[in-house]
Order: C-alpha cells, then structure tokens, then sequence
C-alpha cells in the first residue's frame, strides 16, 4: 500500500508540474526573441541559428550563435504568462558551446530571468533581474558560474566562487543546470555534476536573512586555548653559540696591493666578508601546542528573522541573454525553465547524452582534419636543383667550336 501511494505521488508531481520555456530553436520560435539596441545598433552583433561547423548531432545542437567578433549581444523572450516559483522547485538548464574558443576568448555565457514589466528592445546591463546563471571565462584566468540574485534593488555575487575545472573551458558543448528548491536550497551542476550546494541562508548573499546566527550568551572559556603554536619550553641555546659575533668579519685573507700608495690611496683596510661563525641572536624554535583546541566560534542558534522564503520571486516573464564576446561562434541551445527536476534532466538525457558527446568530439576531429591548413611544399633537393639548371660553360664551350669550324 505505501509503495502504490508513492508511486501515485510521483504521478501526481509529473502531471501537475509546469514548465515554462522548453526552447529547441525551430526557425519559428527563434522569430519570438527579441534583440537589443542598448549599446547602439553599431555595437550589437547579430544572432543566427546554426548546430556549428561540427557537432554531436544536427538537432541536439541546434541553437542560437553570436556571429560577430568583440560586440555587444541582448536577447530575450517573453514567456506565454509569469509565474511565481513560490512553493515549487525552480529548474533553470540550458547548453552552451563556444564553437572559437581560443587562448584569447573572453566572454559571457549566462541567463538571466526577469520581471514581465522589463523593456525588451532596450534589455541590457542596467536592466532589473531577479537570477543571473552561467559561465563566465576569459582567458584562463576567469572560469566561473555565475549565480547572482537580487533583492531589494541590489544584485548579489555569490561570495565563494563556482570555480570551473580545465575541461569545462573548451570549444565542446557543456550543460548548466540551476535547482532553486522550496525549502530555500540550491543545487548548482556542470555537465550533470554537482559543483555547488546549501542554503540560501549560509551567508553566500549578503542580503538573504541567515539560517543560522552566533548565539550572543555564548563566551570562550576561560580556559579555551587558541595559540596552534608556541615556544619550545625545552629549548636551550647551544653552549657553543655566541650572539657577539659580528655578521661582517676583515678577510684575514687580504693583503695590501703592492702598488698601494697610502699618500695617495689612503690607509689601506681589508675587505668585510660574511663572519662564518656568525648565528645572530639565538631564539627558541616554535613547536605545535599540545593544548591547541581550535579556532574558538560561538555556537550557532537558529535566526529567528529567518523565514525560509529568499528563493521566491513573484513575477518571472521573461528570459534573456546580455553578454559582451570577444571571439563568435558561441552557441545557447536546449534552454528549459520548469518546476520539474525530472522534465530537466529527461531534455538533458535526450540532448547531452554519452551518445552526443562522443560523437561531438569525433564530428570535431574530422572537421580540423578537413580543415587543417596545407603543408608547405618541401624545397627541391640540391641534386635536383643541379639536374634542372643548364650547363652553361658547356654550352658556350660548344658553340666556340662550332664558330672555329665555320672560320
């Protein structure tokens, strides 16, 4: 009986859960995206939809690509109605594959989810969000996630960053999921690998309220012991040691030149060499204290302005993409915002399966095979040089007793 009552329970999950945006880029739903002029029309590069010059599959691929090198690109598309994530988990997943990565690449990869009230044709750097989510990368320096949230007007970076690994930093396509549950958790994962979790209220965003507090009736112990290390109490200066040594010392070794002239050259003095029995003032070493207790911290006591409710927001409408790219050829495919764990990771199965990566990585070999620049022409042999070149003495020895002849 309980296993029929769980069953009916994830039934009952999957009929009622919603999802919100499921974007595949048809030529049709990629018309319901809107561009932006913010930076002027000059400034902004220009979207297409492509699967790139190689990929693990036509249609898993397919997505919208920057086309421009070093501009300024804004889209966005509203969404059939807002919603309230209030009471449901918030999955946010999309893919990413910057086709021209080079050394020098530099640029944005994240989403952003907005309030339905925004101006679309001028969605920029200045325009209120609620979320921002994804890879930030320039160079090899730069290799984050990105999780940002607002409140209160203000946008807030995650303190700790959501550091990326060496292989997420390539030219192949990468999964990036966002989980934002009721219970005010978050679960962040790259390519269906956690690489961030906890509580909206650990303290990562300076203005979501804290789970948890230091208790302010708690004091250290008196005898609480937080020197990790300390002077050897056994130590002794070695009899040997004498701190009147000077540490420069005459070279006993040195003789006046014997074309010194002291009228002229003045008193003659030996060079100063490092004293070798020179040891400076003696100290006793530091050892690990064996009454080290740790770091001391009040313990913590539960917040009682904590509520529980940092990962609501009200009135998401709408989706969009802001970045500054350096190198194009960056591709946002399979974009999904729902409330449903399953329906994210059942898109993620579909279009970033083991299948679709390998074959990404083998559509890619061949593409640089295809494409890789001739080989320069190796230069002619000396004895071949010898073999074309005519034999110009003989000639002319032979026409001379050809003219001999004649006369």
């Amino acid at each position: 009986m309980r296993y029929s009552l769980a069953v009916l329970a994830l039934v009952a999950s999957l009929v009622s859960a919603k999802t919100h945006l499921l974007e595949t880029f048809s030529p049709e739903s990629f018309k319901e995206w809107v561009t932006s002029d913010w930076k002027g029309a000059e400034n902004m590069g220009k979207w297409d939809i492509s699967s790139g010059d190689w990929n693990g599959g036509e249609e898993a691929a397919r997505g919208m690509r920057t086309t421009e090198d070093a501009k300024f690109y804004s889209i966005s598309k509203k969404l059939s109605e807002p919603f309230s994530n209030e009471g449901k988990p918030l999955v946010v997943q999309f893919a990413t594959k910057n086709e021209k990565k080079g050394a020098s690449f530099c640029g944005g990869g994240y989403i952003k989810l907005m309030p339905s009230t925004i101006d679309q044709s001028k969605f920029g750097g200045d325009s209120p969000y609620y979320i921002m989510f994804g890879p930030d990368l320039c160079g090899y320096d730069v290799a984050r996630v990105h999780l940002i949230f607002s409140k209160d007007g203000e946008n807030m970076l995650k303190k700790d960053d959501i550091k990326l690994e060496w292989a997420d930093k390539n030219e192949f396509t990468h999964l990036y999921t966002l989980i934002i549950n009721p219970d005010n958790t978050y679960k962040v994962l790259v390519d269906n690998v956690e690489r961030a979790a906890g509580n909206l209220g650990d303290g990562q965003w300076s203005k979501f309220p804290l789970k948890e507090i230091d208790d302010p009736t708690d004091v250290k112990p008196a005898d609480w012991v937080d020197e990790a290390r300390i002077v050897d109490p056994a130590a002794k200066k070695p009899e040997d040691w004498d701190e009147n040594e000077p540490k420069m010392m005459k070279d006993p070794a040195a003789t006046k030149p014997s074309d010194w002239d002291d009228a002229e050259d003045g008193e003659w003095e030996a060079p100063m060499i490092d004293n070798p029995k020179y040891k400076g003032k003696w100290s006793a070493p530091m050892i690990d204290n064996p009454a080290y207790k740790g770091v001391w911290a009040p313990k913590k006591i539960p917040n009682k302005d904590y509520d529980g409710k940092s990962y609501i927001y009200k009135d998401i409408g709408v989706v969009g993409f802001e970045l500054w790219i350096v190198n194009s050829g960056s591709t946002f495919s399979n974009i999904i915002v729902t409330d449903s764990v399953e329906e994210a990771k059942a898109l993620a199965d579909k279009t970033f399966s083991k299948e679709f990566i390998e074959a990404e990585k083998a559509a890619k070999k061949a593409w640089d095979e295809k494409n890789k620049p001739a080989e320069p022409e190796a230069p002619a042999a000396d004895d071949e040089k010898l073999e074309a070149e005519p034999e110009v003495e003989d000639l002319d020895i032979e026409e001379d007793a050809e003219e001999k002849e004649e006369l």
